[in-house]
């Protein structure tokens, strides 16, 4: 059976913690700041957990992760 191949937009999204679990970074920060609360865009910096609904479909894209 030929190797699975890597979803390169999934790798450069998404790393693995040292428990098994998927961090990823948040949406809406990019562009149209100026909107939105001083609170608001230093929230959106942290980085947050894959939810369990969509772990099994990630874990598929990084097969060697």
């Amino acid at each position: 059976m030929p190797k699975l191949k890597t979803h390169r937009g999934a790798k450069k999204r998404f790393k693995f913690t040292a428990k098994g679990k998927i961090k990823r970074s948040k949406a809406y920060k990019s562009h149209i700041l100026t909107k939105k609360t001083r609170k608001r865009k230093r929230n959106l910096k942290t980085q947050t957990v894959v939810v369990k609904e969509e772990f099994k479909r990630v874990k598929d894209l990084l097969p060697y992760s």
